[in-house]
């Protein structure tokens, strides 16, 4: 029996992750995402450049047809606000989901990464153990003991906001 490998478990988790999160959307995020995902594709402008060709030539009267929004084309006009405004909605409203998705991957990454740091601190710290019992020069060395030393998530936090522009 193959044995997975940490590449494929991570990525499957990951994939499980981002599955149970769309998943879990509303029916409102869903329509969201959808009108979202359909709006910023070249077949919609295709559709809105023919419908707005069609529309103008119906109504300049060049295709000979009954003429019913004449030239400045007002209801034309309120269609296109209208669906500017629903459609800036409904983008907004993905965006907002897709935000609120990120920041639980952060947080889960961020979870990882302190984890890490403190199984890291740990290793380096029984390494420096058996250096030092083996009465090798490393066990010594400053920076090791400093990066040997539990890291402090709040002051590395308020160091980043010292040093970084434009934090206050």
């Amino acid at each position: 029996m193959q044995r997975e490998s940490p590449a494929s478990r991570n990525i499957k988790q990951v994939s499980d992750f981002e599955r149970e999160a769309l998943a879990r959307r509303s029916l409102a995020d869903r329509v969201g995402d959808g009108v979202a995902s359909h709006a910023g594709r070249i077949w919609f402008l295709g559709v809105h450049v023919v419908w707005f060709t069609v529309w103008i030539g119906i109504n300049v009267g060049g295709i000979g047809l009954f003429v019913f929004d004449s030239y400045p084309f007002s209801l034309l006009s309120l269609i296109i606000s209208l669906e500017s405004i629903f459609l800036s909605l409904f983008i907004l409203m993905s965006q907002s989901r897709s935000g609120r998705q990120e920041d639980r991957r952060n947080h889960v990454e961020l979870q990882v990464n302190l984890l890490a740091e403190d199984e890291n601190t740990k290793m380096l710290l029984m390494l420096q153990a058996l250096c030092d019992h083996h009465k090798l020069s490393i066990a010594r060395d400053p920076e090791i003991s400093a990066m040997a030393e539990q890291t402090h998530f709040h002051e590395v936090m308020a160091e980043l906001k010292e040093a970084l522009p434009g934090e206050e």
